[in-house]
């Protein structure tokens, strides 16, 4: 992500201050035109894309119950990572954005509104919504530029520290989650004092109290619930067959073996045979299982790792979730800021910025990936984060419609338009991020103006995705 200086065309220099005002005009008439629009097939989706969301995580920790099978633990980790990711992009950052608040809606408000995410929703709205989205790539001024940790401008002055980035940036994709949560705290303002002790005191202990929410609700309660549930689907397969689920599954040869029937009560102890009928109800006058009945019960649980496996394996899968949905996140973040086509600009040079001027920084400073729909969605759509930049409040299921009608100003104004494939994006990021590890650094070329091919004039796109 590099600023290429005027003489190189800088396409905010190149224009009239009448060309700026013009081209701002024009950008609002979009958005005030999408606005007058919204109705019910937007609420429809994002409603139907909430629905789908909830239902598909309720499906993952169903399959997680079972994740002592290697089967069921992939899916179950694959189907939750899939939910995370959707929860996270398409709904949490855009409702967060009051995307939605047009409608209304208590329940799907920015203002009421918190994500599956450690970072507490207040921190990020002011960190991203206002921060970032106001001073979008400014150096000094735009904390995302970097992140405080990273150098990824020849702008950025050069530190010893930087040498470490190609590592770190590893353990931030990682990490993506926490790292976002700290993000608000702005560590500069701390270092120079001008942020007061009391306020930061209260965004740390504010970050510590939904961390550890999160930590206990994926950490501790879901793998509980699946230990808790196995062990009683096996507690009853026992009181109903005399051995749990998973052992009447197996082969004939090898429940042989073992000494279990495949009819009948189980060999084995005298003590079994007689819980089994106590279970069953088949003893006569009983009033409860004896002492030692369910110590014979409790040790073929343990035995059995009834709890402890499915506890362990949903712990696993949740920790396997979130590090995929942390480094898909940071993905497409990073692919959206960071390319070489993007432009940054230094304070002096947006002083006196009007709102032409402001929208078109947005542009110039946001590459969009290029993908299908599934991908777009999967991306919270931000892989249309040129119209997200321009559109930050407009629901992100229609900047696939306006999308051509921003090419078409960017052509008429010779202005770039950045876009380009997720893994040249991906890598033209990394490539910046270790070089400018090292002194140095040049800018990177830069796009020329947007020309739309010929056969796009005859190409619609859909005003709302199909999906979900």
């Amino acid at each position: 992500m590099t600023n290429a200086p005027a003489a190189n065309g800088n396409p905010l220099h190149r224009l009239t201050p009448e060309q700026i005002e013009e081209l701002g005009r024009e950008f609002q008439a979009i958005h005030d035109e999408v606005y007058a629009d919204l109705g019910a097939e937007d609420a429809h989706y994002i409603r139907s894309m909430i629905q789908f969301q909830r239902r598909l995580a309720t499906v993952g920790r169903v399959e997680l119950i079972a994740s002592r099978a290697p089967a069921a633990w992939l899916l179950g980790t694959l189907t939750l990572s899939a939910a995370k990711i959707l929860e996270n992009m398409e709904i949490g950052h855009n409702v967060l954005h009051g995307q939605w608040d047009w409608m209304n809606d208590p329940n799907i408000h920015s203002s009421i509104w918190d994500w599956d995410t450690a970072s507490p929703a207040a921190a990020w709205k002011h960190s991203h919504n206002f921060v970032h989205h106001t001073y979008t790539n400014i150096v000094g001024k735009d904390k995302d530029v970097g992140y405080e940790i990273l150098r990824v401008d020849p702008k950025q002055a050069w530190h010893p520290m930087y040498l470490l980035q190609p590592f770190y940036n590893v353990l931030l994709a990682a990490l993506f989650e926490w790292g976002v949560a700290t993000h608000d705290l702005d560590f500069e303002a701390i270092r120079k004092g001008t942020k007061p002790k009391e306020q930061v005191g209260e965004e740390v202990r504010e970050i510590l109290r939904k961390g550890r929410r999160q930590i206990v609700k994926d950490y501790v309660a879901w793998p509980l619930v699946s230990g808790v549930v196995m062990t009683a689907i096996e507690l009853a397969s026992i009181a109903a067959f005399g051995q749990p689920a998973q052992e009447r599954r197996k082969p004939l040869k090898t429940r042989l073996r073992r000494g279990v029937k495949e009819a009948g009560p189980p060999r084995g102890s005298r003590l079994e045979r007689e819980l089994v009928r106590r279970l069953r109800g088949d003893a006569a006058g009983s009033v409860g299982i004896r002492l030692a009945d369910t110590g014979a019960v409790v040790a073929r649980l343990i035995e059995r790792r009834s709890f402890r496996e499915p506890f362990r394996r949903t712990l696993t899968a949740n920790l396997t979730a979130n590090f995929i949905r942390n480094v898909w996140s940071y993905a497409i973040i990073f692919c959206g800021h960071f390319p070489d086509q993007a432009y940054t600009f230094t304070e002096e040079e947006v002083e006196g910025e009007t709102r032409g001027g402001w929208y078109v920084r947005q542009l110039i400073g946001a590459v969009n990936i290029e993908g299908g729909p599934f991908f777009h969605v999967m991306s919270g759509n931000l892989s249309y984060q040129v119209e997200h930049h321009l559109f930050p409040d407009m629901p992100s299921s229609r900047y696939q419609q306006i999308a051509p009608r921003v090419r078409k100003i960017c052509e008429r104004y010779d202005l770039p338009y950045n876009t380009g494939p997720f893994g040249k994006q991906l890598g033209s990021v990394q490539r910046t991020l270790l070089r400018l590890a090292f002194p140095g650094g040049a800018p990177r070329p830069k796009p020329g103006p947007h020309r739309e091919p010929a056969e796009s004039e005859a190409t619609s796109e859909a005003a709302v995705p199909a999906f979900p």
